[in-house]
């Protein structure tokens, strides 16, 4: 299952040494719905080896301000504490994990 990630948590997983995948969204946005069965099978597919989850923006604008996330979804990627690919709009499962993959 992914992640909640919140403004509390965000810095702890970052650092955990794993590379981290969140997904901005709100129930409000329809692409975001759609793109969640995507998120929830690959965090169960990298749940070792990758954290994946999922961040509501209108509940957390710490995180959502320090990425100027403007647009959702966004999926933000990091390896080793570091920002290192971003997907904007709702994608395919194949593209998701290819970015994914790339953090390994």
């Amino acid at each position: 299952m992914a992640l909640v990630i919140t403004d509390s948590n965000f810095k702890e997983l970052l650092e955990s040494g794993k590379p981290l995948v969140v997904d901005f969204w709100a129930e409000w946005c329809g692409p975001c719905r759609m793109i969640t069965p995507i998120i929830e099978d690959l965090a169960k597919e990298y749940a070792d080896r990758v954290n994946i989850g999922k961040c509501n923006v209108d509940d957390n604008s710490e995180i959502t301000q320090q990425f100027g996330i403007r647009n959702i979804p966004t999926i933000l990627f990091f390896k080793d504490g570091q920002l290192v690919d971003k997907q904007v709009g709702a994608a395919q499962k194949p593209a998701i994990a290819a970015k994914v993959d790339a953090l390994l």
